[in-house]
């Protein structure tokens, strides 16, 4: 049977759904000082702590939405930031474990479903989500907060219990003592008279110095990933449960003409074929059907308003852009007169691709609508939740409910790097869309494949840099000036309250608020618009702005016959953190010895989400080209929550950054995207990594991210380090320097 569509329809059915979500998701980063909120859960009241038999229909000790204690002397610690690998279980349960004084053994971590009441992000006012290295810097006096709070009540309730001052009870490991009397109480024992205590009003925090877990290393809480009982979106097997692969546009913006299922429904196992806004949905009884189903059917698409550039088209726009002035971001000083006075004028550009996410798990989302007398009552959905908040507006747009009437089980990611967390939630909104079609109310997994998620999904904008610096006549840097050219992230979403005066921050994050003591600076900025849809993607801005200014300080430190160690280290005489890390990774890399024959480094520093960064990468040159062989690490993330969590991110990052630096591209052929899988789309391997040693500067500081700011160091150390090798300066990324 031929489906015609009007694609106009088709167009105001999806501009309709992704207006909700945009409308709905506004989040300013202004929020960010917004008090604390403990996200209490409610307590036992005191009519119900009156009577025995209220407590005992519940053998858990609930004192807030973050702890609980049962019976068999289980911790359980809610988390309310996705874990997509980045160690929130971990850290978070950390800072619980600590003020409670629980035996680590004992705790277990949950994923929190979406409540915004309870699990807002302090940083981005009343918002569940997850993003922006923010989970352990807005959690950290909150989580420790809950764990006092439940240790104050196991107290009391020990107090109640032995008739004994609480000035005299103590708690280790996952005990209540009386040491006097020798007595001593399980938290399990003590759950139902500790539900009967008041809950405090305000707690006492540990003292930093007798921290026994924070600051220290301990097994990681996200466990059964290597065994397969950690339970992801694609373990998630409902009653009744249907998979949906849906056929998208083989072009962006193109839309649905028509389509003939016949031979699609003659697959065995394929219940239904249904049109949604952005293409046709196979549904099936697993996922080979679904998938065999799709590659049969004939589908016309209307091209007409299509995406139809190549990626050289995009760039040649790009440079013809940045030859002329854009919007001012930064600027101090006289920059136009420290340039007429220079005694030497550097200049270089810098070219980027789009960048795929490339998730070990592709876009993937479970969703049952539930039907009501008067339609539709509600929707449960199952998956890696990253924003729980705008999911949940975007979900109830789809379905013409209210927010609360969607509820979301959070389940392990894996992996995201800023994929999950899209303004339009489009995956999860695009599942709801197939399940509302089909009309069953069965629960349907939707499953992108990898090709979908490559060739459909969003990206790392294209960028292009121009910079200019002066010299005078001492070689000291007078002047700089950087224009920057790219689409911006946040224009057309809930977040276009992040853009001011035109300049979408994103964009130029690490180029406005470049540390380096220049007297006169400027950049600038020119918006693009395009029809690609684009995502941050691990450490956003900072993923171009970080190779492009420190890729060309090292050109200026050429031009004026100085080390480029020790031009920064004297340009970062007001930035003590930066000169930290870098001084810290320079004193371990040994950055001042004599090499080998052939061998030879380079250097980067960086801050990105708060968190200083520096690296040292050392190449050997070998006769079929170069080798990345060790990388120095030096971070400053304030209090060290957990090191092994810190040391992992920092090489993951150094990894994930590898990959565009070397590999990594996605480029466009007339409108289409010319990469579909890892043959083609390649990611750095294991072999390929270099040795790496991560050292973390000691700090009282307020803790600050560590899931991205690894990331934007590597490419610039890397390329430096290359040049001092012997290799020619390149100027686009990824690097074709021969590597082995």
């Amino acid at each position: 049977m031929l489906h015609k569509f009007s694609s106009s329809n088709v167009s105001k059915v999806r501009s309709s759904e992704s207006g909700i979500s945009r409308r709905s998701f506004l989040i300013t980063s202004a929020q960010s000082s917004a008090g604390l909120v403990l996200g209490m859960a409610l307590p036992l009241s005191q009519a119900q702590a009156k009577t025995e038999s209220a407590v005992a229909t519940t053998k858990t000790f609930t004192p807030n939405a973050f702890v609980s204690v049962d019976s068999s002397n289980k911790v359980i610690i809610t988390i309310k930031h996705l874990e997509m690998g980045q160690g929130t279980f971990t850290g978070l349960a950390t800072l619980v474990a600590e003020e409670l004084d629980a035996d680590w053994s004992q705790v277990e971590c949950r994923g929190a479903e979406a409540n915004t009441e309870h699990f807002a992000n302090t940083m981005w006012g009343k918002f569940q989500g997850t993003g922006g290295s923010t989970a352990i810097a807005n959690s950290y006096s909150q989580m420790r907060n809950a764990g006092a709070t439940a240790r104050a009540m196991l107290v009391s309730a020990a107090a109640t219990l032995w008739r004994v001052p609480v000035s005299e009870i103590s708690v280790e490991q996952g005990e209540v003592l009386h040491k006097s009397s020798g007595k001593r109480v399980s938290f399990g024992t003590l759950a139902e008279l500790a539900a009967l205590q008041k809950v405090p009003s305000s707690v006492n925090l540990k003292d930093p110095a007798n921290f026994k877990l924070i600051g220290r290393k301990v097994p990681r809480k996200d466990v059964g990933k290597t065994s397969g009982k950690a339970i992801f979106t694609q373990d998630i097997q409902r009653p009744d449960q249907l998979t949906a692969m849906v056929a998208h546009p083989p072009k962006f913006g193109a839309t649905l003409k028509s389509f003939d299922a016949s031979q699609a429904k003659k697959v065995p196992g394929v219940e239904a074929v249904v049109a949604i806004p952005n293409g046709v949905a196979v549904l099936a009884k697993d996922y080979w059907a679904a998938k065999t189903a799709r590659e049969q059917l004939s589908i016309q698409w209307d091209e007409s308003k299509a995406f139809q550039q190549s990626s050289d088209d995009i760039m040649k726009e790009y440079k013809a852009l940045a030859e002329k002035p854009g919007l001012l971001a930064a600027e101090s000083g006289d920059v136009d007169k420290g340039f007429t006075e220079a005694a030497q004028i550097i200049e270089a550009e810098y070219e980027f691709p789009y960048l795929a996410h490339a998730t070990m798990e592709p876009m993937n989302c479970v969703v049952q609508i539930k039907a009501g007398a008067n339609g539709t009552s509600g929707a449960e959905l199952w998956y890696g939740a990253q924003i729980h908040t705008g999911d949940q507006m975007a979900v109830a747009g789809v379905l013409g409910i209210k927010p609360d009437q969607v509820k979301i089980n959070t389940l392990f990611a894996g992996g995201s790097f800023g994929r999950r967390g899209n303004s339009h939630s489009d995956y999860v909104v695009e599942a709801v869309q197939v399940a509302k079609a089909h009309g069953k109310g069965v629960p349907v997994k939707l499953v992108w494949s990898r090709e979908d998620d490559t060739q459909a999904g969003y990206y790392r904008p294209m960028y292009f840099h121009k910079l200019k610096a002066g010299l005078d006549k001492s070689g000291n840097l007078v002047a700089w000036q950087h224009r920057i050219v790219g689409q911006s992230i946040v224009k057309g979403t809930g977040f276009e309250g992040m853009i001011q005066n035109g300049i979408d921050h994103t964009s130029v994050e690490g180029a406005s608020n470049l540390p380096y003591g220049i007297p006169n600076k400027r950049v600038e900025l020119h918006t693009t618009e395009n029809q690609v849809p684009i995502l941050w993607w691990r450490s956003v801005g900072s993923t171009h702005t970080a190779h492009a200014t420190e890729s060309f300080l090292d050109e200026v430190a050429k031009a004026a016959n100085k080390d480029p160690l020790e031009l920064r280290m004297a340009l970062l005489k007001d930035h003590p953190r930066h000169s930290g890390v870098l001084e810290l990774a320079a004193k371990q890399a040994n950055w001042a010895a004599k090499r080998a024959a052939g061998k030879s480094v380079g250097v980067a520093v960086h801050k990105s989400f708060g968190t200083y960064v520096a690296q040292v990468v050392e190449v050997a040159k070998t006769g079929e080209g170069y080798k990345v062989e060790h990388v120095t690490c030096a971070v400053d993330c304030g209090v060290t929550v957990n090191p092994d969590v810190i040391k992992a991110q920092m090489e993951g990052g150094i990894g994930y950054g590898l990959s565009p630096a070397l590999l990594s591209e996605v480029t466009f052929k007339q409108g289409k995207v010319v990469q579909s899988n890892f043959h083609d789309y390649q990611v750095i391997r294991m072999k390929d990594m270099p040795a790496i040693d991560v050292h973390i500067v000691p700090s009282t500081e307020p803790p600050t991210g560590v899931g991205e700011p690894g990331t934007p160091v590597i490419a610039p150390a890397l390329a430096n380090a290359l040049v001092t090798a012997g290799a020619e300066r390149e100027y686009r990324l990824p690097l074709k320097t021969p590597l082995v």
